[in-house]
């Protein structure tokens, strides 16, 4: 007999939040409300699990803002930025494990925010900032502020890029001893960097080349920057008629013109001919010396790409290719169409870059020649992400190879060259548009491509959880929020799939 006449459901699978409608049309086998739940297996669910503290120093990183993944030459490491609670100044911190922080490595003002991505073992830096009010509150680079590269070792980050030697004096070119091609040469220095980074020439000095005569330099310019290990001589080949215009001819690495220090002012008896000038040099001449901060960055085909500076917020720059600071101010330059709106997110994606508005999505394809050349391909005028709205996986700091994973206004969305339609979050269309979209930028997006796990840090300082272990798919994944008695802010995986939660606080795992 049952009780009243009441059927009993028996619940085989347990499939997590449902809101969407109105509370009598969520299924029998889903709840209205399961905050802080764990799912266990693909069937049962439990109380979440609790949180430890994750550094085990005295004192503690605390008021933290962002974390990412720094993945350096052995590895896997954080970088963490907070709030000075004296000062009031934005700090970023190196934390290489539970008991090591390095840092300050990088201390700004009003960088509320940044952007960084992991080359080399360095790691590249762009501090930003949120300005305008709402509705039109988005992100973008500092005011002049810049692109920075941090090696890794707890020395403050410094600027990327680098100056070219100063005009002045003159550098003192004679014959010596050797041979090269009779005739009127241009010849100049750059300055080499201990990230390999080659500034753009300076120094120019012309001379007359004298059959059956070598050249030697005296007056080479020293840098004032530590960061500088080496100096680099060009030349141009015989010029006829020369024009008086220095930086407008084709320049080319002399070669044995590499001097490995920063202290030697001279270099002699140098032998070459024309035939011998092969490795060209002139493109340096136009790249940045000092390179705008923007508010997104990633790397694609080993190039660093850097968006939405804080003059130029549909611009990205685009650096030659294995050489990420090196960004041509005229060639290494993609637009996205210009609509009032900046762009918040770059990634690639299956050998092609996209990039990310609030509700724009475009792409562009490395056609082999300079990026400005790069056909561009609208994808979607609908739909994009936020600053942060693209998950990372696992500890790797980056996508998946195979899709896109995004948090935009109308949900989280799975793209792999177009947008899936449903939504991933369709079970939850209620909850997901309870967010305050002006507060988005507070989005971070995490994939645990092992467990099979969503994190998704959000506006109300949640966490909402998603497991798909049934399937990434909208019926099939199971959603469930997270509340702790800390404020989420940032959030991060590290050794593969453990979460490290960032809050007003401290961090925790």
């Amino acid at each position: 007999m049952t009780l009243r006449e009441h059927q009993p459901i028996v619940l085989e699978e347990f499939n997590g939040l449902y809101r969407r409608g109105d509370a009598d049309s969520c299924p029998p086998d889903h709840f209205t409300d399961c905050e802080n739940i764990k799912f266990i297996g693909t069937t049962g669910f439990g109380t979440r699990d609790g949180v430890d503290i994750h550094q085990n120093v005295a004192v503690p990183l605390g008021n933290i803002i962002r974390i990412y993944n720094f993945i350096t030459q052995d590895k896997n490491t954080l970088l963490v930025l907070v709030q000075n609670t004296t000062t009031l100044n934005y700090e970023i911190y190196h934390v290489v494990d539970s008991i090591t922080v390095l840092g300050p490595i990088l201390t700004r003002a009003g960088m509320t925010d940044f952007a960084m991505t992991p080359y080399a073992g360095r790691a590249y830096i762009t501090p930003f900032a949120s300005y305008g009010t709402a509705p039109n509150r988005f992100e973008k680079g500092m005011q002049n502020e810049f692109l920075y590269v941090y090696l890794g070792d707890g020395t403050p980050a410094r600027k990327a890029a680098g100056s070219p030697p100063s005009a002045t004096p003159v550098m003192t070119i004679v014959n010596g001893t050797g041979n090269t091609d009779p005739g009127f040469h241009l010849f100049a220095v750059l300055y080499e960097t201990n990230t390999g980074f080659l500034t753009a020439p300076g120094r120019f000095t012309g001379f007359t080349t004298v059959s059956n005569n070598g050249v030697s330099f005296s007056g080479i310019p020293i840098s004032g920057d530590t960061f500088v290990v080496a100096r680099r001589l060009v030349a141009t080949k015989v010029i006829l008629n020369y024009n008086g215009d220095v930086t407008g001819y084709q320049y080319f690495f002399i070669p044995d013109g590499r001097i490995p220090n920063n202290t030697a002012t001279t270099l002699t008896n140098i032998t070459f001919f024309d035939a011998d000038l092969l490795e060209d040099a002139s493109h340096l001449v136009d790249n940045f010396s000092d390179i705008p901060a923007g508010a997104a960055i990633t790397i694609y085909h080993d190039r660093l790409c850097l968006a939405t500076s804080f003059t130029d917020i549909s611009l990205i720059r685009v650096s030659e290719a294995g050489e990420p600071e090196a960004i041509n101010q005229v060639d290494g330059l993609i637009v996205a169409p210009l609509d009032g709106n900046p762009l918040t997110q770059i990634q690639e994606l299956r050998d092609v870059l996209y990039g990310f508005k609030r509700n724009r999505t475009f792409a562009w394809v490395d056609n082999g020649e300079v990026p400005s050349s790069w056909p561009l391909t609208v994808i979607d005028y609908g739909l994009g992400c936020p600053i942060h709205g693209v998950a990372t996986v696992v500890d790797s700091g980056s996508a998946s190879v195979d899709f896109l994973i995004t948090a935009s206004y109308r949900g989280i969305m799975l793209f792999n060259g177009r947008y899936f339609d449903p939504e991933l979050s369709w079970k939850i269309l209620d909850f997901w548009m309870e967010q305050d979209n002006e507060e988005f930028r507070r989005i971070q997006f995490l994939n645990d491509s092992v467990n099979k796990v969503l994190y998704c840090a959000l506006p109300d300082r949640r966490l909402l959880v998603g497991d798909y272990r049934n399937g990434l798919d909208p019926k099939k994944i199971k959603w469930t929020p997270l509340r702790f008695d800390v404020q989420v802010t940032t959030i991060a995986l590290i050794n593969t799939s453990e979460l490290i939660i960032g809050s007003e606080r401290r961090l925790f795992s």
